[in-house]
Order: structure tokens, then sequence, then C-alpha cells
């Protein structure tokens, strides 16, 4: 385990004018990869200038956390977006946080779908080839992504780096994938548990399924979710465990 290294990213940026859900400063002292929302689920110009000013100051890799186009819904709401629309919307989200990015000396380093969009993009190969075509729009960037997913492998047929990810605040079917929100159990609340997962997913690649199997996740990322409540103290205590655990966080790119 003394040679392994892991990511350890977490969703930023995610308010929209006075309101703000994130400790973007905060988490910013602790991941070493940020996914920046662009517009579209939550964010707005002056946050996604903000969190890129302090992701560059820092030294965290930017990421374009790109979604359905549903603020009301926080983007966890299921659409169905034409596969030309969808490419050019991720696209345009893409594009307006590199203004941002490269306004603060850095860049966009990779993309991650976020919410339903996301889900959708693990099975649905049409809404995954959509994606992927947005990120080569926009130039060609890594995707993170779930391992085994339809959005990887639509990436990689496309030529496109892709990055592995784990959580260690979701609950996993016995299939590999996140168990839906809506049921119970989905989202590990325990701060010790979500430590303990932390820790075999990067070091073993493994995680319990919620039913109780044993389930392997290859992953070169660690998502804690920002919105988490305590977020960013159970970052940093996430963090620590896996350094001491003899880890090393570092980013993927």
């Amino acid at each position: 385990m003394a040679d392994a290294v892991i990511d350890l990213n977490a969703d930023l940026g995610e308010g929209f004018g006075r309101w703000h859900l994130t400790d973007d400063e905060a988490l910013l002292s602790v991941v070493t990869s940020a996914n920046v929302a662009c517009g579209f689920h939550a964010g707005d110009p002056e946050t996604m200038r903000r969190v890129c000013a302090l992701a560059a100051e820092r030294g965290v890799r930017i990421g374009a956390q790109v979604s359905y186009r549903d603020l009301a819904g926080f983007g966890r709401r299921a659409m169905d977006v034409p596969p030309d629309e969808l490419a050019a919307e991720v696209a345009y989200q893409i594009g307006a946080l590199e203004v941002f990015a490269r306004a603060a000396g850095s860049a966009v380093s990779y993309v991650k779908p976020h919410g339903a969009l996301y889900n959708r993009a693990v099975h649905d190969s049409e809404q995954a080839a959509a994606v992927v075509a947005g990120v080569r729009l926009a130039g060609g960037l890594p995707v993170l992504g779930l391992p085994g997913s339809r959005l990887l492998a639509e990436a990689a047929a496309a030529g496109l780096p892709t990055v592995g990810e784990a959580f260690a605040d979701r609950a996993y079917t016995a299939a590999g994938t996140l168990v839906p929100r809506r049921e119970p159990g989905a989202v590990i609340e325990d701060p010790d548990a979500v430590v303990a997962r932390s820790v075999a997913l990067a070091g073993e690649g493994a995680v319990t399924a919620l039913t109780g199997e044993r389930v392997r996740v290859g992953a070169r990322s660690l998502c804690v979710h920002g919105d988490t409540p305590g977020a960013a103290r159970l970052a940093a205590q996430v963090r620590e465990a896996l350094e001491s655990a003899g880890l090393r966080v570092a980013a993927f790119v």
C-alpha cells in the first residue's frame, strides 16, 4: 500500500447568488481536485471565478462538473435531452469554466458529470456518447466517472483519458453502481464509516455493498460530497486516514 496514490475530489462552487451550499475555502485546503459547478445545476459566474482563483492559489486541479440544465432540481432530476443539444451544453459549460480557470493562471484539467447526468451515463450509451462529444468539442480532456460505466467506455473509445472514481460517502449495489439517493441507506452519514470505507477503497480497491457483497472498485480518485453537512471536516479526516495508511494523496492530472 505504501506506493499507492489516490486523488481526493469534492464538488465545489455549488451555490447561486446569495445562496451558498459548499464551504469552498475549507475544502480547497484538503482536496487535490475540485469539481466546479458550471452554472447548470449550481454555480454562477462570480462563484466560478472565486473558486477557480482559490483552487489555482492552492495548487488544486480544476475540473468542470457538467450537468443537465436543472437549477431548480440541483441537477438530480432525470431529463431527456437530445444528444446534439447535450453535447453543445456540455461544451458550453466547460468553456465557461475555462475562462475563469485561465484568468486565475490555471486551466480546466478534467470533466465530471453531476447528479442525474452522471447516473444516466453509467448505463445509457447515447447520453454517455453525447457527454463525450461535448468534451471533444471543448478540446478533449480526461473524463472522471464510475468504473465500468458507459461513460468511461465511450470516452476511451474516443481516445480520451479516463479516470475511475469511487465514493466514500455513498452506498454501492452488488453490481458496483451507486444506490439511488431515494433508497434508504444510499448516503453514508456516519463519519467513522466514511473514513473506514475511504481507506478500503483507496488501499484495497474494494467496498462492501449495501446488501453485504464485497465489490471491487478500481478507482484513482475518491469523492467526498461537498454538500454533506460538515464536509470539510470529514474530508480532512479522510485525508488524514489515507495518509496514515501509507497512501499518497495527489491529483491524477
